[in-house]
């Protein structure tokens, strides 16, 4: 997960506390918490993350595509988790 950008982490965190969200429903989850992210830099980044393998993409219909964890995006999350518990002294 150390090739991820941060919003691209952001982004996966977003997807894995979903369930299917659309395209719209990311960029509206993700907009709550950083602030308005527009077509140009949330499409492009989901894009990458399937081509990485850490997010699946389908379709709800014709128009909307939903996505989801895959495995290699689950357990990337769990092993960041564990990264982090391990550096951040201060919790401990």
């Amino acid at each position: 997960m150390f090739e991820l950008t941060g919003f691209q982490r952001d982004l996966l965190y977003v997807i894995a506390g979903a369930e299917r969200p659309s395209g719209q429903e990311i960029k509206e989850m993700i907009s709550k918490d950083v602030g308005e992210v527009n077509h140009g830099r949330l499409y492009p980044n989901l894009d990458a993350l399937v081509e990485q393998g850490y997010v699946n993409k389908g379709q709800h219909d014709r128009r909307t595509n939903f996505y989801e964890m895959s495995e290699k995006g689950r357990e990337s999350i769990l092993d960041r988790r564990a990264w982090e518990d391990r550096r951040v002294s201060f919790l401990k």
